[in-house]
């Protein structure tokens, strides 16, 4: 299990499954027995992400693009997360991982990083 990668969530009030983006620092994914992840509905999706949105799609594992909603993140245990996603590279796509889209993300504010996005140099 490793930062970026795509997992299968199902909380018991749900009726399906959801896709979860592990946003968690590397280290914590290695550590510690719970990690934060994102979650993406579970229908195709029907129009353009928001701005606290992005779309993942095929290349990331998906069956289909899917709207991610990425302004409200999850802690779970790493032993909630099903049947990994494999997209190209097993993981959310690089192109998803770089500074402009950390910043779509909303996984960085006002220059605070909150997780180690791989691509990205001090400013």
């Amino acid at each position: 299990m490793k930062a970026w990668e795509i997992y299968s969530y199902h909380h018991p009030d749900w009726p399906e499954s959801h896709p979860a983006v592990i946003v968690s620092h590397p280290d914590r994914v290695a550590l510690k027995p719970e990690g934060t992840v994102l979650l993406c509905g579970t229908q195709p999706a029907t129009r353009q992400a928001k701005p606290h949105e992005v779309i993942l799609d095929r290349s990331d594992g998906l069956d289909w693009p899917t709207v991610c909603k990425c302004d409200l993140l999850y802690t779970l245990p790493k032993t909630a997360l099903r049947a990994p996603r494999h997209g190209d590279n097993g993981a959310a796509a690089a192109n998803r991982r770089d500074h402009q889209s950390c910043h779509g993300l909303g996984l960085i504010w006002g220059g605070l990083t909150l997780m180690a996005c791989p691509l990205i140099t001090d400013r």
